[in-house]
């Protein structure tokens, strides 16, 4: 479905309604596609939680972790 900027200022709670039954609106400002509402799908997370936990792990700074974050900070505060 398309729609234009103005119909997004004044007719939001029914694209809302149109995104929520599972289709795509194209908002269109001054005839071209500018932005997509697509139903928001909750990302499951995977055991581990994924690539980036724990990446710090096995990393010489983190043996002291407040000696580290005070490290950082010396030169702000």
């Amino acid at each position: 479905m398309k729609a234009t900027a103005k119909d997004l200022r004044f007719h939001s709670k029914e694209l809302i309604e149109t995104v929520s039954r599972g289709e795509e609106v194209v908002i269109t400002f001054r005839g071209k596609p500018c932005a997509k509402l697509v139903p928001f799908e909750e990302e499951k997370l995977e055991e581990g939680g994924g690539e980036i936990f724990g990446m710090w792990k096995d990393h010489d700074l983190t043996t002291d972790v407040d000696a580290y974050v005070r490290s950082q900070r010396k030169g702000r505060f």
